[in-house]
């Protein structure tokens, strides 16, 4: 890949199928920006309208994930409207990110704060290095969890932990988040890059359109009956039922061969 320049704060990088976002302003530890923001959404929305690319990785430059908001980046300066900063930025991007026609992993290499903790959480499979943090910092700041976390948290480790980590803004450490449930897996700092890079590629080789099937069905179901639920799995059955990997799949296994899959 050529130099990145200067104004680059993400840098796209293709291996295969698998298309990796590096947050890339090291030095305020990845915080989010206008720019950044401009230019993450686009590379979802590249990566998205790619159909070629079957996974997304999520990381950050240098020795951090993601501060969260940049306090010095005049969008979030005293006297201006926060709500709209959330409207501009932070909603269009969690909505990009739970409407990806791919899984999206998300690779924790360092602290993991506000913003940049629920940006993470956000994405479908998160994986941190052992030395990385995640801190719901709001509170400190005289705010409440943004970028969807007074939504995802509850869901992910529970109320009372949810609002101990909200109310107290404590840091929890990569192995207390996955014991909490709050991520999926910490692993040693030197295996991070080789883990994530074997399980994007896995699921790359996975049926792209079943996964993200049953992303938004687990997400539904959150808020349905046990009626519904079943309804909407019928019906996402009955969807998939009638696509190539489906039958794909069912003739591989009959074979004992290594299923090919192309919906997405």
């Amino acid at each position: 890949m050529p130099d990145p320049q200067p104004d680059e704060t993400v840098l796209a990088a293709r291996l295969g199928p698998v298309v990796t976002l590096t947050l890339n302003r090291p030095q305020a530890l990845n915080s989010f920006t206008t720019a950044l923001h401009a230019q993450l959404l686009a590379a979802l929305n590249a990566a998205a309208d790619d159909t070629t690319v079957r996974c997304v990785v999520i990381t950050g430059a240098g020795r951090g994930f993601c501060a969260g908001q940049d306090l010095a980046d005049p969008s979030a300066a005293p006297g201006q409207d926060l709500g709209a900063l959330i409207d501009r930025h932070y909603r269009p991007l969690v909505e990009r990110l739970q409407s990806m026609p791919v899984p999206v992993i998300a690779a924790v290499n360092g602290v993991a704060a506000g913003a940049g903790a629920n940006l993470a959480l956000n994405c479908d499979l998160v994986l941190a290095a052992r030395s990385a943090s995640f801190i719901q910092a709001f509170a400190k700041i005289g705010l409440l969890p943004d970028t969807g976390g007074t939504w995802l948290l509850p869901r992910l480790v529970g109320r009372q932990r949810a609002l101990g980590l909200a109310l107290l803004g404590d840091k929890l450490s990569a192995d207390e988040a996955e014991r909490f449930g709050l991520i999926w897996k910490c692993v040693d700092d030197a295996a991070l890059a080789d883990t994530v890079a074997a399980l994007a590629q896995r699921l790359a080789a996975m049926p792209t359109r079943a996964l993200v099937a049953t992303r938004a069905a687990i997400d539904a179901a959150q808020h349905l009956t046990l009626d519904e639920a079943l309804a909407g799995e019928a019906a996402a059955q009955r969807r998939l039922g009638a696509g190539h990997d489906f039958l794909e799949g069912v003739a591989a296994f009959g074979a004992k061969r290594t299923p090919v899959f192309t919906d997405r």
